[in-house]
């Protein structure tokens, strides 16, 4: 149980960012979400506005929630353009966001933790952090880096008492991805190289994440967690028709 512990999760407002804030609240911790937006969903937590692009911002979010026992790195964002098409402005947006703030977040946690000699940093990296998806340049660069944030950061807070660690989701169900979970077509393709067969759900990732934070991981740092169904295992894939179905969303053997 996590009773009487500051947890902060940035990005918290919806998705695997929302998952993670209901689970921490249900283990007892009590949940400031950094976010622009307001939760969607009414449960335990406090809000404060925070772009995370700016420093200031964050900075005077941590001020006034207080030094977090724990941190959850999650705000994010994602766009599709071909590589040779892809604009200045997107790539300049999603690594502010999804790197740049990444590294502002941490740090200023961190400045707080370390004072205190403890804490726990869970960062949402990504399978894209290994691999080259098409039309994903910006996004797929960002999740990278998120890699070498994280190395740096168990490296050099490790002494301080103060874990980081990493979870690399792969295709999960939320509002980002929602379009995808509505074509049929294109999951029975992309999950044939899932060896579980479907996409994840965001309690999933909350599971990991929490977990990571929690003193069940307490020797574990510098880690990166695959919560991908296997995808990352699987190189020429899983599933086919031979053996399996693909019905209602995921694949099953006959």
């Amino acid at each position: 149980m996590l009773s009487g512990k500051l947890a902060v999760v940035t990005g918290g407002a919806n998705g695997i960012g929302a998952a993670i804030a209901r689970l921490l609240a249900a283990k007892g911790a009590s949940v400031a979400i950094f976010d622009r937006e307001a939760p969607h969903e009414d449960f335990a937590a406090r809000h404060f506005h925070v772009d995370v692009t700016c420093r200031e911002s964050i900075d005077a979010a941590f001020a006034a929630a207080g030094a977090p026992d724990i941190l959850m790195v999650n705000a994010g964002i994602g766009g599709e353009e071909d590589f040779l098409d892809h604009s200045v402005e997107r790539w300049e947006q999603t690594l502010a966001v999804n790197l740049s703030g990444a590294f502002h977040t941490i740090q200023s946690a961190a400045r707080l933790m370390k004072a205190r000699r403890r804490g726990a940093i869970v960062i949402t990296a990504s399978t894209n952090s290994f691999d080259g998806e098409a039309r994903l340049t910006a996004y797929n660069a960002s999740k990278a880096g998120l890699l070498g944030l994280l190395h740096t950061a168990a490296n050099e807070l490790g002494p301080y008492r103060i874990r980081v660690n990493a979870v690399c989701p792969g295709l999960i169900r939320t509002r980002l991805t929602e379009r995808h979970f509505s074509n049929p077509e294109l999951l029975r393709e992309y999950f044939r190289h899932i060896p579980l067969g479907r996409g994840g759900r965001p309690e999933e990732v909350a599971q990991a994440c929490v977990f990571l934070a929690s003193d069940d991981a307490s020797y574990i740092t510098g880690a990166a967690l695959f919560v991908d169904g296997g995808q990352m295992a699987s190189k020429f894939g899983t599933w086919n028709e031979a053996t399996a179905e693909f019905n209602a969303g995921e694949w099953r053997l006959r």
